[in-house]
């Protein structure tokens, strides 16, 4: 079965299709939340809600296009609106690697996106201090390795939107950000840590 396919069983109300998409999304899906949101329970629940919306939806799923983008921008939505009502952004302490690895994929080499664990623990502590829509661009563009154009159509806004916001975040992000990091004058390097992509879903533009 294809991705294609597992549309056409879903559309005809066979599980099996959901569940093919499952496999093929939900480790990329899963990342994404947990970056945005910062806990494991609450990304798991907005994946999963993201899943279930995708299959009520399906009907009105265009089968020419790729499921990734539109099921992504989903998830996205789900966890920038689970940050947004969090009673207060959590505090991103040594402890993240540990949490960051649960939802590593296990046959991943942690070490090729790992730079060395001081500059990653501040970068996360200053990632988790970005509200979550400024989180939500840095996660797409430095973690997911988006380019802007996709970033646009994921949040279903102009690319010049996506630049401004992107530049805000960045700006933001830098002044969190400890001196030794900062100084560098290379903000967008630092940060980028690795991709977190299981598999690829198309080509992506190079920015």
């Amino acid at each position: 079965m294809d991705e294609h396919e597992a549309i056409v069983q879903c559309k005809q109300g066979n599980i099996s299709g959901l569940e093919y998409l499952v496999r093929t999304y939900e480790l990329q899906a899963l990342r994404a939340a947990y970056l945005i949101v910062a806990d494991r329970t609450p990304a798991e629940d907005v994946v999963q809600e993201a899943f279930l919306h995708a299959y009520a939806q399906i009907q009105q799923f265009d089968s020419t296009r790729p499921f990734g983008p539109w099921f992504l921008q989903s998830v996205v939505h789900r966890a920038v609106r689970t940050a947004t009502r969090a009673a207060r952004l959590r505090t991103w302490d040594v402890a993240t690697d540990n949490r960051i690895s649960q939802v590593a994929d296990p046959s991943a080499d942690l070490a090729a996106w790992v730079v060395k664990e001081e500059t990653d623990t501040a970068i996360w502590a200053a990632v988790a201090r970005l509200p979550p829509h400024q989180r939500a661009v840095i996660v797409l563009r430095y973690y997911l390795d988006l380019s802007e154009t996709e970033m646009a159509d994921q949040l279903a806004c102009p690319p010049g939107t996506i630049k401004s916001r992107l530049h805000t975040a960045r700006h933001r992000l830098r002044s969190l950000l400890p001196p030794w990091i900062r100084d560098t004058g290379d903000v967008p390097r630092a940060i980028h840590v690795g991709p977190l992509r299981s598999t690829p879903v198309e080509k992506e533009d190079q920015t």
